[in-house]
């Protein structure tokens, strides 16, 4: 196929003078580097790889509209730029000689300087008239090779050419018969080509990532989603349909968001769909004309090809639709081996240990099916789709060399398997990735498109349709659990999905008994408690009293500058750092006599325990308060006012001290260089804010090497995240929200402004939130109306664009080798699980995703991650209940249970659904548990806990089925009304009970809020009288007391307590 596209140039490029010639350019830079290389390598290897030639002869067929690949069109691409049909090259030791046409000839004039310059041949032009059949202009090349080899010592000269190509159009068959009539000695001079072009230089190797780019974009954002939807959708639609959509894509890379000029893009071959039991795993096999076959335990094959700048570049796939385990493990065993081909690609190796790396692997892990391997591991590839002589077959012992390029293809062909379907009885499984052999390791740049067992096994098949369970079984994916075929039409109807869930559960149950159990006693709960942050240093106002500031008046001052405030104690300004303030206060009595109150900290106090200071000078006699008179009001308002604001300052001031000093040192934003410039999103809000009082500003989110930067036009307004700290990363499109984000969770925490935080979210306003003030209705055919309506939903829909095609090429980056080991990729929230609740103070709508739980509009947000749930107990379940509570238990049990309140009773099934969907256990309770004990109990005594068999005191089932047959389980809890008669009167009051009270809370909110200021004895005495009610009076009989007793336990009784202090096995509530 004739290819006149532009060669990318560099700095000294030449255009072609002449009608019709000037929109062609060459590059002359190349052309001169690239003739050197050919000469230099013929020469070096003339007598091995170029079989002794003298004259190299290079004829181009004319164009054809099939697809194929040329070693004559290949050296004029490679050489020149473009390709030449219709015309013969003679390269000889002093000249070089062109033959074909006049347009040809005014556009190869330029190259005659660079050639001379280059090597210092000269280069000879035959114009073929239109006419003329061109036998004059054979015979003098012919005389000139004559002529020069004579002038060699050599009566015949070698003649080399490319014997695999076969003459085509008049001019060249009436070269080749002239050439075997001329008695010259031919050679094949193939393989001198093939290794010429074997390694790439710098030009090509761009040109081979930009194709491979294409061709794995096209995979990952149009063929995969095209499947998912046809299968979801059940439609019915056939290979080839599929085959000729995908070529349009390619074709046109814009509708996937890619940015290469359609003019310089091409398909390798039409694209390859296989389903229904019939493949083939040639390069050369095609798309028939059948439906695609999608049903339980069916294998469909894809594999896509395109050029850029007509280097090659190809990917192929396999998608196991609810595998079996010999699918399974056939894929499995495949993906080993392919990893490991690829591995093998460093230069210094032989060609052949590629193959032989694969077929190890095959040979360890199954070597039943090493009979169905490939004969091959793939070729090399560039300018063909198949380079000769880089075969990646056993025998090949070509070494390899840095900047070599292999299509790297191996499948399984022609397996067999025991289904109910015929068409899914034979089954083949194929791989294919694009390589670039590195100086240090193999750079896969078809990366893009997901290989891993997770991104290509669907499982839709929940109904037990295939007998025999596959073995290795893909990550849930929950949009595909609800939303597949498999869910609308039951085929197994002897078990409900409830009963099919508790046996799930039950199996979850004792595989997360023994998980906790493992981890337990290898040392406890995961996690670490941080220890208190280190002290920033010593309190100094002053260093001497000569920094002492003269005293204006005998009366309080505040020294803003020190820190400090000076008061008047026996006629000496006596000066106070401003940290060792706790409280100031004034009052004003009827004489207008003002009086001001300071209360210091000091030994004993409350909250005091860890202040450095005081532990340092413990011994010391301190002043805990000072309180002066004054009858000038506004003096006194003013000092307690400038007391309180610097107090303010210096404490926010410590405590972002404080906060940096616990960061984890962050490594340094390399930012992105002049060549390839950073991923961009402009007009963005940040959350949290930056501190300040000034405007809020918009900013840049700006992807680097190895990390973002977001930046406002504010110098100080900086905020970076490295991809090794980011542990989630969410894009969150507007639906019924005003705001579309991306958010970050982190590892570590990082500041924003001067707040310390582990969630930094990005996010822009899709609409003006603006309520039209004025009277009567707005009529819904009022054109102005529709005008705006159709405005925000352009806005909308193009900050989603611009969102979603900054995620995509984030996504690209992260794909590349140096970032697999962080496991990066966006997540987006699944809206059709999501459900209401309140997680914190406001109720919210909380959307689980792949690995997480989430909630990023409200503030705080959650994020909470999947792997690190321990289980989830589901909170005042039961007959009549409205809503319900969820309380997530985490493995690392020092940390906090996370609850959500108020969760509708309509969300439960849908919950209970994607729980055990996500392999998740949870237990039901009629009563919200005092979780700080009960993971205190276990921590304290794990092995107890272990004993009395774990989480199963949760389960409300078992514990009623064991009802009957168990006296023991009827200890647990009992009404409130009833009072057990052996229960001991000496029992202790203070006990805690598993189930929280209202008085509990009380108790918890009353320690948390500490009074700051001083008691006054109207307070004291208060306190007195409560505790004096609490011991109960002696007049007070044991039942007062008792009555009293389970008031404050909120009508339940604690749970009966073993000898190791355990909870009891399968405890009850009524």
């Amino acid at each position: 196929m004739a290819d006149h596209r532009n060669a990318k140039g560099n700095t000294n490029n030449a255009k072609a003078s002449g009608s019709g010639a000037n929109s062609y350019t060459i590059n002359l830079e190349n052309f001169s580097k690239r003739l050197k290389m050919l000469y230099s390598h013929w020469s070096e290897f003339k007598n091995d790889l170029w079989a002794g030639s003298e004259v190299l002869a290079v004829a181009t067929p004319p164009p054809s509209e099939d697809l194929r690949y040329l070693k004559s069109s290949a050296l004029n691409i490679w050489l020149i730029g473009y390709e030449f049909p219709d015309t013969i090259m003679v390269f000889m030791q002093k000249e070089i000689h062109f033959v074909c046409s006049q347009k040809k000839v005014s556009l190869l004039e330029v190259v005659k300087k660079s050639a001379k310059d280059a090597i210092g041949v000269e280069i000879t032009m035959h114009v073929k008239a239109k006419n003329d059949d061109g036998t004059a202009l054979m015979d003098s090349i012919f005389k000139a090779v004559r002529a020069e080899s004579r002038l060699n010592g050599h009566d015949t000269p070698v003649f080399g050419y490319i014997a695999r190509e076969a003459p085509e159009g008049n001019l060249l068959e009436l070269w080749d018969e002239k050439l075997k009539s001329e008695n010259f000695h031919l050679a094949d001079v193939t393989n001198g080509f093939s290794d010429l072009f074997a390694v790439k230089d710098t030009a090509e190797i761009t040109n081979v990532k930009k194709a491979a780019y294409l061709t794995s974009s096209v995979m990952k954002y149009f063929v995969v989603p095209k499947l998912e939807k046809i299968i979801d959708e059940e439609k019915k639609v056939s290979h080839s349909s599929l085959m000729d959509d995908t070529e349009k894509v390619i074709l046109e890379p814009a509708k996937i968001k890619v940015k290469l000029k359609a003019d310089n893009v091409d398909i390798c071959y039409p694209p390859i769909f296989q389903s229904g039991g019939v493949f083939d795993l040639k390069p050369s096999a095609s798309s028939n004309d059948d439906n695609l076959f999608y049903d339980s335990t069916s294998v469909i094959i894809c594999a896509i090809g395109s050029r850029y700048n007509s280097y090659c570049s190809n990917v192929a796939r396999t998608f196991l639709i609810d595998a079996n385990s010999l699918q399974s493990k056939a894929y499995e065993v495949l993906l080993k081996a392919h990893d490991a081909a690829i591995a093998t690609l460093k230069p210094g190796n032989k060609a052949g240990d590629v193959y032989l790396a694969a077929v190890s692997v095959v040979e360890k892990e199954a070597p039943e099916l090493a009979p169905n391997l490939t004969k091959s591991a793939g070729t090399g590839i560039g300018l063909e789709f198949r380079e000769s002589g880089l075969n990646l077959n056993g025998k090949n012992d070509r070494i390899l060399k840095t900047g070599m390029v292999f299509n790297v293809s191996l499948g399984f062909q022609n397996l067999q398997t025991e289904t109910k379907n015929p068409k899914t009885q034979k089954f083949s499984v194929l791989l294919a990735d694009t390589v670039i052999i590195g100086a240090s390791a193999p750079e896969v740049v078809t990366s893009t498109s997901s290989k891993a067992v997770k991104d290509v096994a669907y499982s839709f098949n929940e109904d037990g349709e295939e007998e025999e369970p596959p073995k290795v079984k893909s990550t849930p994916n929950v949009s595909e659990t609800f939303s597949s075929k498999a869910n609308l039409r039951s085929v197994n109807h002897e078990m409900s999905k409830e009963e099919l869930r508790r046996q799930h559960q039950a199996a979850l149950a004792r595989r997360k008994n023994e998980e906790t159990a493992r981890r337990l006693a290898g040392g406890g709960s995961e996690g670490a408690n941080n220890g208190p942050a280190k002290p920033s240093g010593e309190l100094i106002a002053y260093k001497n009293v000569n920094d002492l500031p003269p005293p204006r008046d005998f009366m309080i001052q505040v020294d803003q500058k020190n820190e400090a405030i000076l008061l008047p104690i026996y006629g000496k300004m006596v000066p106070f750092h401003i940290a060792t303030v706790k409280t100031v206060s004034s009052q004003q009595d009827t004489s207008r006599t003002c009086y001001i109150r300071i209360i210091f900290n000091v030994p004993g106090a409350p909250f005091s325990q860890h202040d450095p200071n005081l532990q340092k000078f413990h011994d010391s006699i301190y002043v805990k308060e000072v309180s002066f008179h004054s009858k000038d009001p506004r003096h006194i308002s003013e000092v307690v006012q400038l007391i309180k604001t610097l107090r303010r300052q210096v404490a926010s001031r410590e405590s972002e001290k404080a906060e940096r000093a616990t960061l984890v040192t962050q490594e340094k934003l390399q930012l992105a260089g002049a060549k390839f410039k950073p991923i961009r999103l402009s007009d963005l809000w940040i959350r949290p804010v930056f501190g300040g009082r000034g405007r809020k500003l918009s900013g840049t989110l700006e992807a680097h090497t190895n990390g973002f930067r977001y930046a406002t036009s504010r110098q100080d307004e900086r905020v970076d995240i490295m991809f090794a700290n980011v542990k989630h990363a969410f894009f969150q499109p507007a639906e019924k929200e005003m705001i579309t984000l991306v958010h970050f969770h982190l590892h570590n925490h990082i500041m924003v402004g001067n707040k310390k935080t582990k969630d930094v979210q990005f996010y822009v306003e899709v609409m003006d939130v603006v309520q039209t003030i004025g009277g009567g209705k707005r009529s819904a055919y009022d054109p102005d109306e529709i005008e705006e309506e159709q405005r925000e939903r352009d806005r909308k829909n193009k900050i989603s664009l611009d969102f979603q095609n900054f995620v995509n090429r984030v996504n690209d980056l992260w794909g590349q080798p140096q970032f697999k080991p962080l496991d990066l990729e966006f997540d987006q929230p699944l809206r059709e699980l999501g459900f209401h609740g309140v997680p914190h103070k406001s109720s919210a709508f909380i959307v689980p995703t792949s690995s997480c739980l989430v909630e990023l509009i409200e503030t705080p947000f959650v994020v909470i991650t999947l792997s690190e749930i321990e289980i989830v107990n589901l909170e005042r379940v039961g007959l009549g209940q409205k809503n319900f509570d969820m309380t997530i238990v985490f493995k690392d049990f020092k940390r906090d249970v996370m609850r959500i309140d108020s969760i509708p009773t309509s969300s439960l099934d849908g919950i209970k659904e994607w729980l055990d969907t996500t392999d998740l256990k949870y237990y039901e309770s009629r009563l919200n548990l005092n979780w700080r004990q009960i993971l205190k109990t276990i921590t304290d005594d794990p092995e107890q806990f272990i004993e009395d068999g774990g989480w199963e005191f949760l389960n409300l089932e078992a514990s009623d089925s064991d009802s009957e047959n168990s006296q023991e389980s009827d200890q647990g809890y009992v009404p409130s009304d009833v009072q057990s008669d052996s229960a001991s009167e000496d029992e202790d009051d203070d006990s805690e009970s598993l189930v929280e009270s209202e008085d509990d809370e009380e108790d918890d909110s009353d320690e948390d809020s500490e009074e700051d200021e001083g008691k006054t004895w109207e307070e004291l005495e208060r306190e007195a009288s409560n505790a004096d009610r609490e011991k109960g009076n002696e007049s007070d009989s044991e039942e007062d007391r008792k009555r009293r007793k389970m008031k404050a336990l909120g009508k339940s009784r604690p749970p009966e307590r073993r000898p190791g202090g355990s909870l009891p096995k399968k405890a009850r509530f009524r």
